[in-house]
């Protein structure tokens, strides 16, 4: 009598094979590079402007404005702008955002969860998939900037090196708010899991929500310094906090760790309790 075949249990997807997968999916898109693309050269094009503008206007600025413009650093403001910080922060967003509802749009999330039943092994791949990226994006477009605005500035012997006081945090705080900003993107595309109300959200929550909060009573300077554009801004700051309620660096940068790792656990833990 012949035994009945057993079936023969496929092996579990490895973790490495995960981040292979999301790697392939995310430079599967030929939006992916473009995005990227587009957005470095907005960013570093409104910091080059900006340079471009005290060269050309240099001469017509009188003895002390040149002087204070010097021995202010004020060549850093330059190296990366409000203008810019505006697009790193939306593109960094919209681009984490899409790597979720855009599966969720399509439907491939179910043929992905299908396949590997561990989902929050899947969510994390992709967070650190779009973290790598992202960080190395940001890296690139603050060095860049950084590059390129102090090199107008140079023409005119004022460009400031990468050794300046403050210059190595205005590059790295600068990089580091790009994975930051996509990780909150790609948070609330898991919570909302719709394009246009996910950018939405991430407009609010990180553009409007800073903006109207005021620094002028205690709290609400808590509130304030709790935000990561706010985070980003006093990193750039060299010197103390010019504001009612002054606050350092280090809370700065904790701010930034705190915001990235809650939008990964948002990200990785909200997928087990909702249905597909």
């Amino acid at each position: 009598m012949t035994a009945l075949a057993r079936p023969v249990a496929e092996p579990r997807a490895r973790f490495r094979d995960l981040l292979s997968a999301e790697w392939a999916k995310l430079w599967s898109l030929r939006s992916t590079g473009w995005s990227l693309l587009l957005a470095a050269l907005a960013v570093v094009g409104f910091n080059v402007g900006q340079a471009w503008d005290h060269y050309r206007y240099w001469t017509s600025y009188d003895t002390e404005s040149r002087v204070r413009f010097v021995r202010d650093g004020m060549a850093l403001g330059d190296a990366f702008t409000g203008n810019a910080g505006l697009v790193l922060i939306l593109g960094s967003a919209a681009m984490g955002a899409m790597t979720v509802v855009g599966e969720y749009g399509s439907g491939q999330i179910r043929t992905t969860f299908a396949a590997v039943p561990a989902r929050r092994s899947v969510m994390a791949a992709k967070v650190l998939v779009v973290t790598a990226v992202m960080t190395g994006f940001g890296l690139t477009v603050a060095g860049a900037s950084f590059w390129a605005s102090q090199a107008v500035l140079s023409l005119r012997g004022v460009g400031l090196p990468v050794g300046h006081p403050g210059a190595v945090r205005v590059v790295i705080a600068s990089a580091l708010l790009a994975p930051v900003c996509a990780l909150v993107g790609m948070a609330l595309g898991t919570l909302l899991r719709r394009g246009a109300a996910t950018i939405l959200g991430s407009v609010v929550l990180l553009l409007v929500v800073p903006a109207v909060i005021s620094e002028k009573r205690h709290w609400s300077a808590v509130l304030a310094h709790l935000q990561p554009r706010s985070a980003w801004q006093r990193l750039l700051q060299i010197g103390d906090w010019p504001a009612p309620f002054p606050w350092t660096a280090g809370g700065a940068w904790l701010v930034y760790g705190v915001w990235a790792l809650a939008a990964a656990a948002v990200t990785v833990c909200a997928v087990r309790y909702r249905d597909q």
